[in-house]
């Protein structure tokens, strides 16, 4: 009887043993787990920081900055150089100079014309190579900018739709007067030189408003603005 009873105490302390075991195990296991699961939610924003928006030339330029600036279209027909008007239509302007100073506008073309009207370009849909990062570029819209600048012959203006603040990337040049869209569009400069290109493309053969073959712009660069013409 004496040594079933001694059985009995020692698989009492066996259990109690394991138990109590058991549950440090348990314990371990979640304090390892721990410090695994606050160093991934750590990680989360260097993730999220890594897939932000790359800065952009001029994304922090004053108005005297990008008013030094000219751009200049080496396209197919010729060069197209422009100057630009950031104290009428700053972020209209800083678009333009970002979107040419990264090479956006190479190999873009003119892909609507109106006979002795307009010719317009801009679409990076109609480049030759396309990439996500302009995929993505070229949605992204702008403030609507409506200046005291007239529409005449010579002028760059973006493009958009009826909807407001819907101008992205698209941009036209105007061969002739057109006052309808003074105080509505954003005009933000000017040719200063090469309008007789400008000419030449818009004499191109179209179907509707598409031309047939469209004018590539080869280059498209910025650079601080030399002594200018009037077109």
């Amino acid at each position: 009887m004496l040594k079933f009873l001694i059985l009995i105490v020692v698989c009492l302390f066996a259990f109690v043993g394991a138990a109590d075991a058991q549950k440090k195990s348990a314990e371990t296991m979640v304090k390892e787990s721990a410090p695994r699961t606050i160093k991934k939610a750590n990680q989360r924003p260097v993730v999220e920081a890594s897939k932000a928006a790359a800065s952009e030339p001029f994304d922090k330029a004053d108005v005297k900055t990008m008013a030094a600036q000219c751009v200049k279209f080496e396209t197919e027909g010729g060069v197209i150089e422009m100057e630009m008007f950031p104290e009428s239509a700053p972020e209209s302007v800083r678009s333009f100079l970002n979107l040419t100073a990264t090479g956006a506008f190479d190999t873009t073309t003119f892909n609507r014309v109106v006979p002795n009207f307009v010719i317009q370009g801009g679409d990076l849909f109609t480049k030759q190579k396309m990439m996500p990062a302009l995929d993505k570029r070229a949605r992204r819209t702008l403030p609507d900018e409506p200046s005291q600048i007239k529409h005449e012959r010579g002028i760059l203006s973006m493009a958009r739709s009826d909807e407001p603040n819907s101008a992205s990337t698209h941009f036209f040049i105007l061969l002739s007067e057109a006052r309808t869209l003074d105080g509505k569009f954003a005009a933000f400069g000017r040719v200063s030189k090469g309008m007789e290109v400008v000419e030449t493309i818009n004499k191109m053969p179209v179907e509707g408003e598409k031309p047939t073959k469209p004018v590539r712009i080869t280059r498209a660069t910025v650079a601080l603005c030399t002594a200018q013409t009037t077109p």
